[in-house]
């Protein structure tokens, strides 16, 4: 069985990027260069199969960002999620498609979390499915604290994630028409 493991990077003058994602777990310093922030330069957290480092700039944005790598682990093709952070509860529903398309209904009444505008909470997502070629459907249940809105939902649409793309066992495309 092959192994689903990958290291990309990318740098604009707004932003640096780099991702090491090992799907069925198992170390990641062999994928990264010498010179990678994954590294360590930044604040990270690494297990095994798994190393975060997320540096935006925007603290609220990089807490977000980082719930969504930590808990999705990275099925189905499909997958749901449901995630609390006390009063709120969020869902996310996730399909594989190569169709991107996003519907995100989070709620948020605050102009700003921190530093982060409000309406970039949503952008992250929708640039997500879009980037990713997948269609996201990310709501808030209930909640009052728009923090905890905003978490709940990262980590519903990580848990999503983490189902629609874990191992079925069996090696066909999980689409009635054979391709994604």
């Amino acid at each position: 069985m092959s192994t689903r493991s990958c290291y990309h990077s990318r740098q604009t003058n707004e932003t640096k990027i780099e991702l090491a994602l090992s799907l069925d777990g198992g170390s990641l310093s062999s994928l990264l260069p010498a010179d990678s922030d994954l590294r360590g330069s930044h604040a990270t957290q690494t297990s095994n199969s798994q190393s975060i480092c997320v540096n935006s700039g925007i603290g609220f944005l990089d807490h977000m960002l980082h719930a969504l790598a930590k808990h999705s682990g990275w099925s189905l093709r499909f997958g749901t999620g449901f995630a609390p952070l006390d009063e709120a509860l969020s869902r996310a529903v996730v399909d594989l498609s190569g169709r991107p398309f996003a519907i995100v209904d989070l709620g948020l009444k605050r102009e700003k979390i921190g530093d982060l505008s409000t309406e970039m909470i949503p952008h992250v997502i929708i640039s997500f499915a879009g980037a990713a070629g997948i269609t996201v459907h990310v709501d808030c249940l209930r909640g009052v604290n728009d923090h905890h809105r905003a978490e709940s939902a990262f980590k519903a649409l990580a848990i999503a994630v983490r189902e629609a793309t874990s191992r079925t066992g069996a090696d066909e495309v999980p689409s009635t028409k054979g391709v994604l």
